[in-house]
């Protein structure tokens, strides 16, 4: 089914205790939109709005199913969005996105979150693709484990993990954001919804075999967003993978150009089988905090030619 297009809430619209600047952002299942709060601070709000499921008018702001059969799927994901921002709520932590606050209006959820001046790790990719540093990444990825510590201390996962979905603040400090746990309670009607993970960082067990999700899962999407930060895309799709892995490893691929330990440390995490993978975050943190293994070895001519060659076909 197509996703419809919905029309934002109007800039200027008061939203409970907030006026609506405009809108930010937004996907499949969700709007995000720049906010004031009384006090006239600048918020993030996110709304939940799947495109599959629901129509809102131009000139109206109520959400409504676009069908009968839509209804019922549409009001348990409302109530699978509102818990996820409940239990976001509980979480305070510098490294994972702070909710607010979380109310129902317009007949849909909406989620207060701290508006974070900065930019995605994937702007930064595309602004330095093929030269980040493994000192910027070692930094930032043991920064981000500390708050998906947190997280899976909450018996929670993000499910959602991605260059997009990792902000670094102007201070350098990363943060996580989009947690993706609403839509993954919705898997049971997936042929009404887009799909529930990004291809090349959802690991395969969120395509197929879903009650082994697991640490592991989010620690896929930290190898695969760690590859992006080197190929400056992603890595080949799990399920493609599944059928015929094409997938080179980084320890071929960076040979010379990072150290043996990051990348042994990237292809560990890419292990299709999730047991192969690191089974905590803790324990991967402390190897990205090991500073001592980050020097590379020397480049070699050949490895050095390999990479001109694909930076020059990407």
């Amino acid at each position: 089914m197509a996703t419809q297009p919905n029309q934002p809430l109007p800039n200027g619209y008061r939203l409970n205790e907030y006026t609506i600047v405009r809108k930010i952002g937004g996907g499949g299942f969700s709007m995000v939109y720049l906010a004031r709060d009384d006090d006239n601070q600048s918020v993030a709000i996110k709304e939940y709005l799947p495109g599959a499921l629901v129509l809102r008018t131009e000139g109206s702001v109520i959400v409504q199913a676009s069908s009968t059969e839509n209804n019922n799927i549409f009001r348990h994901g409302l109530k699978c969005f509102f818990e996820e921002g409940r239990a976001l709520a509980r979480i305070d932590h510098p490294n994972v996105i702070r909710v607010t606050n979380f109310f129902r209006a317009n007949d849909t959820v909406y989620m207060v979150m701290r508006f974070e001046r900065g930019k995605t790790l994937q702007q930064h990719i595309q602004a330095n693709r093929g030269t980040i540093r493994e000192s910027f990444i070692r930094r930032v990825f043991a920064q981000l484990l500390n708050g998906l510590r947190e997280v899976h201390t909450h018996k929670l996962l993000h499910l959602d993990i991605k260059p997009s979905n990792l902000y670094v603040r102007l201070d350098g400090s990363p943060v996580l954001i989009d947690f993706g746990a609403a839509r993954q309670t919705l898997s049971q009607e997936e042929s009404k919804l887009q799909p529930m993970y990004t291809p090349g960082f959802a690991a395969p067990e969120q395509y197929h075999n879903r009650e082994r999700l697991g640490p592991w899962t989010d620690i896929y999407s930290i190898g695969a967003s760690l590859y992006a930060c080197l190929a400056g895309y992603p890595p080949q799709a799990a399920d493609a993978r599944l059928l015929n892995d094409k997938l080179m490893p980084a320890q071929e691929n960076w040979r010379g150009a990072y150290s043996d330990q990051l990348l042994e440390t990237i292809d560990h995490c890419l292990k299709l089988n999730y047991m192969e993978r690191p089974q905590s975050v803790f324990s991967l943190q402390k190897v990205l905090m090991d500073r001592t293994a980050m020097t590379p070895p020397r480049a070699s001519l050949l490895s050095s030619i390999k990479r001109s060659l694909r930076k020059e076909l990407f």
